[in-house]
């Protein structure tokens, strides 16, 4: 049975619009590390956990996937959250960071919510309904050449597979740096994919696929007209090695770097995700 997208929507938006008031009001005061340079504090916690009572409680039967604490994916839908994307952002006072809420149907995520309180910005998608931000239609940008363009890359990675991912990215900006109008890291995939679904970006780059933190704006990307796909082209999925999301005329373009910087290379059998 497919789920009441419309119904789910408002229960998603009221749930990340609570989790934004404890972004803004709370502060990061325990900050403890979780993997290599990577870190969780209160607020990720407290943001979490609170999200996953009201989405059980408002919709019994849906299973809950959260980045700190967990939860059942195996659920044929289930919400997945990030709570604070940009969690480096956030500790320093960087504003690039907020709450990425989705909804993920059979394997594909269908609804996604993401707000950035720290520069004023909501942004919701569902399958089949278009993507908005503050109420408004958004649209993927019409540039069509790099010298137009202005790219995000995520970040470099850290852990095992780092060092080798890194190689792959610094290739990837060599390229970008001699081509695109301007090159970006911004620290949050879900900046970076909201980013390109209003037309501000005209195309994101990350080396992983972590599915708390693209779930939500893989599905504002597509519903705004992006092309989101895998390094090869094909169409991103849960289980892509990648998250690459572009304006449909820099498809081609953008797919060429990927492939001359990643073919062949033993990144590509063994990609992991970067931390946020």
């Amino acid at each position: 049975m497919s789920p009441d997208l419309p119904a789910l929507l408002d229960l998603a938006r009221s749930v990340t619009e609570r989790a934004e008031q404890q972004l803004r009001d709370l502060t990061p005061n325990l900050i403890t590390a979780k993997g290599d340079r990577d870190m969780v504090t209160n607020v990720d916690l407290a943001i979490e956990r609170e999200a996953r009572n009201a989405l059980l409680n408002g919709a019994p039967g849906i299973g809950f996937v959260g980045e700190e604490e967990g939860g059942d994916a195996d659920a044929d839908t289930y919400w997945i959250i990030d709570p604070v994307d940009g969690t480096a952002n956030f500790i320093r006072g960087l504003p690039l960071c907020g709450i990425s809420l989705a909804l993920v149907h059979h394997g594909v995520p269908v609804l996604g919510v993401i707000h950035l309180p720290l520069i004023g910005r909501r942004y919701w998608a569902a399958q089949g309904m278009g993507a908005h931000r503050d109420g408004h239609r958004i649209s993927a940008a019409g540039t069509n050449t790099l010298p137009e363009a202005m790219i995000a890359v995520g970040d470099y990675g850290t852990g095992p597979d780092g060092p080798e991912r890194n190689r792959v990215a610094l290739a990837i900006h060599a390229h970008l740096a001699e081509q695109a109008q301007r090159v970006r890291m911004l620290g949050s995939a879900a900046v970076d994919l909201a980013l390109v679904a209003d037309g501000t970006l005209d195309a994101t780059i990350t080396l992983g696929n972590h599915e708390w933190d693209m779930a939500a704006g893989v599905v504002l990307a597509r519903e705004a007209g992006a092309v989101v796909m895998d390094t090869d082209g094909s169409p991103h999925t849960p289980a892509s090695l990648s998250t690459i999301a572009t304006a449909p005329g820099l498809r081609d373009a953008v797919l060429d770097i990927l492939q001359t910087t990643t073919t062949g290379t033993p990144w590509a059998a063994t990609a992991g995700s970067p931390a946020s």
